[in-house]
């Protein structure tokens, strides 16, 4: 199953979407997608995100966004960039793409493809 967690408003989460989508209709994958700006994930989920992403926290955080410079989340460990997160959604790096345990910022959205030539070959 491919789960995204998707800004509608973002040009590069849409067109990562479309990929999945497509990808996903062409091998007959469920798409699970996640509006994280209207359900942010809870701790659990972060902390999936981060396992998958490979355990650096600073990938999921988005360091334009005023609250990481307002929060000095440029040296934060791991629960401290969380919290963060939890407490503003928009911080979340996006879009991000977890398959089978792995995932991928799908900045630039072909990333994605990296997922989809894994889970080829397994």
């Amino acid at each position: 199953m491919l789960t995204i967690y998707h800004n509608p408003r973002c040009s590069k989460s849409r067109e990562t979407l479309e990929l999945v989508n497509a990808e996903a209709n062409r091998r007959g994958w469920p798409v699970t997608v996640i509006d994280y700006l209207k359900q942010p994930p809870d701790l659990h989920a972060l902390h999936q995100i981060l396992t998958a992403l490979g355990g650096d926290v600073q990938q999921m955080l988005r360091a334009n966004e005023p609250e990481y410079t307002v929060a000095n989340l440029q040296d934060a460990d791991i629960d401290t960039a969380l919290q963060a997160i939890m407490r503003c959604p928009a911080l979340l790096q996006r879009p991000i793409v977890l398959m089978d345990q792995r995932a991928v910022i799908g900045r630039p959205p072909e990333n994605v493809s990296i997922l989809f030539q894994k889970a080829h070959h397994e």
